[in-house]
């Protein structure tokens, strides 16, 4: 029997893939077809995949032509899989015409002709672009985001808002629309990033709302629970999205850290400590925001690993100056019913920036900076039980937020990696802080 295998992604599965597929068939007795897994595609630069490892499965399944799928997962795995199955011919499309002739050692190696004209990448970017606009006057954050748009199929960032356009990227300054007048710019695009003083963020989210636009806004995303509530009941009945923008929910590294917590790896988890630190020079205190900046960051993974039903909390904060409400350090520290937690966030001190995380059986060290980590260890008693862990991060993590808010306005659903509980949760410690409610000030 003349074993064949191939691979590929599958997205959007179309005539071109089964036509593909087909001669795949063609070439022997027996096709094996490898799907290409969510994080092997990341890794090959392929983070707009619009459907799930899952559906791209069901999909292959569904042609009837492939006698077996196995899932592609690692580097290297073309080489152990022709000799786990005995393949006779390795095929892939001719756009790879080259890149594969070193499996010519272990089988025979064949490229196929693509049928012209038909792609997934070209059925993405035949959809309607959103236009998207973003605002604030933070330089750095704005041309990163701006900078992460090129990596994204279906979004455009067309329009800026903003007072600082001076010190913002050439490419920013170059876009269609540069305003300083929210109420303009909102009015040209589909959606909008919001990065924004926090004290304008609901104003902001409120208009774009009222107007229909999709909103991705940077945590918090306000300062009250109240107005939290409000714009999440709006959003629902304009059938507008509302996400929270915390990149760290969306690092590779930190999203399988998660699962690996879920399944009992340390046992029960009984503490979780993060630190958040970074030195502003500025002698303006209203830009000192330790807990506002870093807070939500900091908070992510107490929420989302413990969860948000604390019996107490105290805050201790360090302030700029004793008169004003900018904190230069803040220490926030949780009880539940069986777990502790302890964030500490600073503008105007320096610390380790890592994260612990203690269990039962073992823990996890995340080294800083651990919200943009691609890498961490699981550590045991017996050191000879440790395991590392590594998975590529690009773009910090907001390539893939993007793609992520894309594909929830593309299905009318929140797709989001923070539920909103953890989003009100966080608003409530703000709040909270900006209303000395539990609140130690040294």
């Amino acid at each position: 029997m003349k074993k064949v295998i191939t691979y590929g992604t599958y997205d959007l599965l179309h005539y071109g893939h089964i036509r593909l597929l087909e001669r795949a068939k063609a070439l022997g007795d027996y096709l094996i077809v490898g799907v290409t897994a969510d994080d092997f595609d990341k890794t090959r630069g392929k983070i707009n995949v619009q459907q799930s490892l899952m559906e791209r499965i069901e999909n292959v399944k569904a042609t009837g032509l492939a006698d077996k799928i196995i899932i592609e997962e690692y580097e290297g795995q073309k080489i152990d899989d022709i000799k786990k199955y005995g393949i006779d011919v390795f095929t892939v499309g001719s756009d790879w015409q080259g890149k594969f002739d070193y499996l010519k050692d272990y089988c025979e190696v064949i490229y196929l002709e693509r049928t012209q004209g038909v792609s997934s990448s070209k059925i993405r970017s035949e959809k309607r672009a959103i236009r998207m606009g973003i605002v604030g006057d933070y330089a750095p954050t704005m041309n990163k985001f701006q900078s992460e748009d090129i990596y994204v199929n279906g979004i455009e960032i067309t329009s800026i808002c903003t007072q600082n356009i001076d010190e913002m990227s050439d490419s920013i300054k170059s876009l269609e629309l540069v305003t300083t007048d929210f109420d303009v710019m909102i009015k040209e695009v589909d959606a909008v990033y919001i990065r924004s003083k926090y004290e304008k963020h609901y104003e902001h989210i409120k208009k774009a709302l009222i107007l229909g636009k999709h909103v991705l806004c940077e945590s918090p995303i306000c300062l009250s629970c109240k107005e939290y509530d409000e714009l999440v009941k709006l959003a629902e009945e304009k059938k507008c999205i509302l996400m929270d923008a915390i990149r760290t929910a969306y690092s590779t590294a930190y999203s399988r850290l998660l699962l690996l917590l879920k399944s009992g790896k340390i046992g029960r988890i009984v503490s979780v400590d993060a630190v958040c630190s970074s030195i502003k020079y500025t002698e303006k205190a209203e830009m000192i925001n330790s807990l506002k900046d870093w807070g939500p960051t900091a908070l992510l993974p107490v929420f989302q690993i413990l969860g948000v039903d604390y019996e107490k909390k105290t805050i201790i904060s360090n302030f700029y100056n004793l008169n004003d409400k900018n904190d230069g350090f803040s220490k926030i520290d949780f009880i539940y019913e069986n777990a502790v937690a302890s964030i500490k966030v600073a503008e105007k001190a320096k610390s380790e920036g890592h994260m612990i995380i203690t269990g039962t059986n073992g823990y996890v060290y995340i080294p800083a900076p651990w919200w943009k980590t691609d890498y961490f260890e699981i550590r045991f008693e017996n050191p000879n039980d440790n395991k590392r862990y590594f998975y590529q991060l690009d773009g910090e993590g907001v390539r893939y937020e993007l793609v992520t808010f894309v594909r929830s306005i593309q299905e009318q659903k929140n797709l989001s990696n923070i539920d909103s509980k953890v989003s009100h949760a966080i608003c409530k410690i703000m709040e909270d802080f900006q209303n000395g409610i539990d609140l130690i000030k040294i």
